[in-house]
């Protein structure tokens, strides 16, 4: 068979699941995975015979898509920021709205020490790591801060370390819990969260694929109690961090003027709430 056969066969086979750009993506992403070739190769020799033993995994790989098992998790990988990550079931796949978060952080930490070239390290800790993309990503762009990463999950923390392998950065890994954690022998000068945010009564906004396969420990909190995170992670940056010390979340959509009523009762200032690409709340930055 040959890969315009495949391709084909793809865009039969999940037409009334996915738009076609979205096919064309999981065709040319298993592609360069199995192939190593890129879709300047794949136009160039589209009549390339395929192996059966490689065909057999495009095709093991449909059966997954027509289940609507993200792409991410079948190729057991993804990129963010840049840089490549494996993901599997134990963590959320990164998003592009995190991207935006890391890219703010980056660019105040470089603002407010260019050269981090202060004795004592500047510190920065990741509450909720999960694949470990944000402490990672930070870390490999601002090379002389020291970066931690805490999280709940003990499968999470593999994965962020196999991660941090990956891109070769030194990352402190933690694993605790933040609602019961007071602690820790650092002190920080920035605090760094992407925590679960999403309401059960949102659920009918998210995806199957997201919903069937993506950790809800790592997306979902109650209705009665939407803020659970923010609350518990102010409350210990308010211990924890420096003085003058900064504080990021990514936020609910739909919270963002909750979240900075919250940070203000907890005495944080120059409260600044920031949208996404998609003109989302989606962002806030405060300090100590």
């Amino acid at each position: 068979m040959t890969l315009v056969n495949i391709k084909n066969t793809f865009h039969k086979e999940l037409k009334n699941l996915f738009p076609i750009n979205e096919i064309d993506t999981f065709f040319y992403l298993l592609t360069e995975t199995h192939l190593k070739l890129k879709r300047v190769d794949i136009a160039l020799n589209p009549d390339k015979e395929i192996h059966k033993e490689i065909e057999k995994k495009y095709y093991s790989a449909l059966a997954k898509l027509k289940k609507e098992i993200p792409i991410q998790y079948i190729i057991g990988e993804t990129e963010f920021y840049g840089l490549p990550f494996y993901v599997d079931k134990s963590v959320l796949i990164p998003r592009p709205e995190t991207e935006e978060l890391v890219s703010w952080i980056v660019r105040e930490v470089k603002i407010k020490k260019p050269s981090l070239s202060e004795p004592i390290p500047y510190n920065i800790l990741d509450i909720g790591t999960g694949s470990g993309c944000i402490a990672i990503a930070l870390a490999k762009n601002l090379p002389k801060a020291k970066v931690w990463a805490l999280d709940v999950s003990e499968k999470a923390i593999e994965v962020a370390q196999n991660n941090a392998k990956l891109n070769q950065v030194n990352i402190h890994f933690l694993n605790e819990d933040i609602l019961s954690l007071k602690s820790l022998p650092e002190k920080f000068d920035s605090i760094v969260s992407n925590p679960p945010y999403v309401r059960e009564l949102e659920k009918n906004e998210i995806k199957n694929n997201v919903l069937q396969n993506e950790p809800h420990l790592a997306l979902f909190v109650k209705n009665n109690d939407p803020l659970l995170f923010y609350d518990k992670i102010a409350g210990f940056a308010k211990e924890n961090l420096n003085p003058k010390g900064k504080l990021y979340f990514e936020i609910n959509q739909y919270l963002g003027k909750n979240t900075v009523q919250l940070l203000k009762e907890k005495g944080f200032k120059n409260i600044e709430l920031k949208k996404d690409i998609f003109g989302k709340d989606r962002m806030i930055h405060c300090e100590l």
